[in-house]
């Protein structure tokens, strides 16, 4: 519980950022004036800190007083640099598919990006509130539903149903030219001995029900255009929705209670009514709302196609990460809302992921499956020890028959790994839901015996911290 400094002595950055912070650190304002509560106050003595390593050692700008914590506001400037992507904003590199370089981002240049440093600072910030109180009374959102203590979502862009010969022989071509050559013969092996059958499918299954028995519930993003021989030749859109052997995976995925979003195709960056077709032929064909959607390719426009999803209708996007290296691009491993070029919050949350497989196979030249998982997991500790958000992204066309002869193996042992520490694991909807309902916490009134009574209706727990 904190009382955050008046809106009228704040600039709407300002605002912004610190209420991002508090909202990471799962804190919560306090409006019962009278209340003895820590009070958050800002500084405008800049520390002198040259790079992000060095706010990280200097714990961000933030010190802690008897019932009061000071922030720089130097330092919600930082942060709120790393979130909005600012360095990315002012860059007119573009790789071939159109996307700002991984090295034009602000972690990624300093090559810190495998760290969530702004959850970290929102860490150091909860840290710093806890030990202010003294014998104030202070209480925290629980992080994650159920009460656990960090959380996962699995995802997978579905980009191949259709025409998989075409897809195994391009990948075994890209073994070859990486001097691959057992895992080409492997793949070409596999290929061969499921000509006449359905690959895909059968991997689709076999992934299915390694969830199913570990009970994930794992989130889909299925492309949802026409395609032509252009598009397909470009590797976008490759399949008709409302072909059989879509719907097919459509109805597997729908039955065991899996997450849906769009995929969105390449004319989708800052078409807000392609996006609206796309998405009301997906949802036609689902029968459910489609409310999340991930960009192809992770192709993106950062000051259009955030009012492009919003203008369709989508109420969270995924598609923050990185395509050639994995790591958490906005610093955050949480659930936080997206904002415009000039810097007005949307309805839109972005729920950014750290992991992708082909960011080892296809960029890294890394084609052991088990070296991407514990890639993976690294990370996925780094998200645990925050009480962070660890969002993955694998592939349901890796299979042998496609190219990737040890990948199914993989993928299991990925799913137990990721089950240390018992975390929450969700569908991206069910986490967006979640964390609507915690940002909105509100302490109306606290009693002197410490009792709190919250503002409106809550289905967010309480804790006290541990002191």
């Amino acid at each position: 519980m904190i009382r955050l400094p008046g809106t009228g002595t704040l600039s709407a950055p300002d605002r912004r950022a610190l209420t991002l912070l508090t909202d990471l650190a799962r804190l919560i304002p306090v409006a019962d004036a009278a209340a003895d509560v820590v009070t958050i106050e800002l500084t405008d003595r800049p520390p002198r800190f040259e790079s992000l390593r060095d706010w990280r050692a200097g714990r961000w700008g933030i010190a802690t007083g008897d019932g009061v914590v000071h922030i720089a506001r130097a330092t919600l400037g930082v942060l709120a640099g790393i979130v909005d992507a600012t360095r990315e904003r002012q860059t007119a590199a573009r790789d071939r598919f159109g996307r700002v370089p991984s090295a034009e981002n602000a972690l990624g240049a300093e090559a810190v990006e495998r760290e969530p440093l702004v959850s970290q600072a929102a860490a150091a910030f909860r840290t710093a509130v806890v030990g202010a109180a003294g014998r104030r009374p202070v209480r925290l959102a629980v992080p994650w539903p159920d009460g656990r203590r960090w959380a996962v979502a699995i995802t997978h862009d579905l980009d191949v149903v259709a025409w998989w010969p075409a897809f195994a022989a391009l990948r075994v071509a890209e073994l070859m030219r990486k001097g691959a050559w057992s895992r080409a013969a492997r793949a070409a092996a596999a290929a061969l001995g499921t000509i006449g059958r359905s690959p895909v499918h059968r991997g689709i299954a076999t992934l299915l029900e390694a969830e199913r028995t570990r009970a994930v519930h794992s989130t889909w993003f299925m492309l949802c255009g026409t395609p032509t021989w252009r598009t397909f030749l470009a590797g976008d859109l490759t399949y008709r929705p409302e072909a059989a052997g879509t719907r097919r995976v459509l109805a597997d995925v729908l039955q065991d209670g899996h997450g849906l979003g769009l995929h969105g195709s390449f004319t989708t960056v800052a078409a807000s009514e392609v996006f609206g077709e796309q998405r009301a032929r997906l949802a036609a064909l689902a029968g459910r709302e489609v409310r999340g959607v991930r960009q192809h390719f992770l192709r993106f426009d950062l000051e259009r196609t955030p009012r492009a999803m919003r203008a369709a209708g989508f109420r969270y996007d995924s598609t923050a990460g990185f395509a050639d290296r994995n790591g958490f691009r906005l610093g955050v491993c949480d659930v936080l809302p997206s904002w415009d070029a000039e810097g007005q919050g949307n309805p839109l949350a972005e729920v950014p992921f750290a992991w992708m497989d082909r960011a080892l196979s296809k960029y890294r030249d890394v084609e052991d499956p088990m070296a991407w998982v514990a890639d993976a997991l690294e990370l996925a500790s780094a998200a645990r020890a925050v009480d962070g958000l660890w969002v993955g992204v694998w592939h349901p066309n890796l299979i042998p028959p496609l190219g990737f002869p040890d990948a199914p193996a993989a993928y299991t042992r990925l799913l137990d790994g990721l089950s240390v520490g018992h975390p929450f694991v969700g569908t991206l909807d069910e986490l967006v839901r979640w964390r609507d309902a915690r940002a909105r916490l509100r302490i109306g009134r606290v009693a002197p015996d410490g009792r709190v009574e919250l503002e409106g209706e809550s289905t967010v727990p309480l804790e006290e911290p541990v002191r």
